[in-house]
């Protein structure tokens, strides 16, 4: 089987925090015979999966090298710091970087957050991941700073997060190879940017079908009436009342003449 025999596809990358659940569903309600496969990547390889082909699109996080990826900006998210819950500055709603002056901040090799300069205190070394730091905030090591769908996504019951007023913050795109715009990928681009179905660039609408031409039905042709015949009596009913067969009998009135008498 050839690649052109082969049935389309369209392969959806995708990086930790974001969740595509809705755009996938109206994917598959309006593409049902196209499947869509998702593909969870890491932040740092994302861009070398759509480069290699490995997917036809992909959610990720800014910035997009443009020279030959294409983006669309989605959304910036919120950063949060993830303390353990008897933390001090869980006893407010939002706090700043100057709040962490005298914590240990900790600052995994999978940031994505893009830091000038890190606030509080360094670690001796840093953790190879995300999850890796959570673990050590989990165990009083310190503390870390997050775009807030990765604080949901390493959710612990013994952990929770506050809002960094002045932290930097990481925005999500789709993103896609600027030479491979196919078909496929305009109509998730068309899904991701709420276009409807009718939409000129979204899917296009079935072809109306011809209307059909209204044929009479045994009703009208009741309605109708018979060819020879007038809209007013009947033929052969003009005659005076009681007639028969249409010849006019003597009128109920008149006088009778008298019998001749034989001569």
């Amino acid at each position: 089987m050839t690649a052109s025999d082969a049935s389309p596809s369209f392969r959806l990358a995708y990086v930790p925090g974001v969740m595509p659940t809705k755009w996938v569903r109206i994917w598959n309600e309006r593409l049902p015979e196209v499947p869509l496969t998702l593909m969870g990547v890491s932040a740092a390889e994302s861009f070398d999966i759509l480069r290699r082909g490995e997917a036809d699109a992909g959610f990720v996080r800014l910035p997009v090298d443009r020279t030959d990826l294409s983006a669309i900006p989605l959304y910036t998210e919120t950063t949060v710091v993830v303390v353990p819950k008897d933390h001090a500055v869980t006893s407010a709603e939002e706090v700043s970087t100057e709040d962490l002056a005298d914590d240990i901040v900790l600052h995994p090799l999978d940031d994505t957050l893009g830091w000038e300069q890190l606030p509080g205190q360094p670690a001796n070394e840093r953790p190879a991941t995300t999850a890796d730091a959570v673990e050590l905030v989990a165990a009083g090591i310190g503390v870390l700073v997050v775009p807030q769908s990765l604080a949901r996504l390493h959710h612990r019951k013994d952990l929770t997060y506050r809002p960094l007023s002045d932290a930097p913050q990481s925005r999500v795109a789709l993103s896609w190879p600027e030479n491979a715009t196919t078909d496929l990928v305009e109509q998730f681009i068309g899904i991701v940017r709420g276009r409807t179905v009718n939409s000129t660039r979204g899917r296009p609408p079935a072809a109306a079908e011809p209307k059909k031409r209204k044929t009479p039905d045994a009703r009208d042709a009741k309605r109708k009436p018979a060819a020879g015949r007038t809209g007013g009596k009947p033929a052969g009913k003009t005659a005076g009342k009681g007639s028969r067969g249409g010849s006019a009998g003597p009128s109920k009135g008149a006088k009778r003449g008298k019998p001749r008498r034989r001569s």
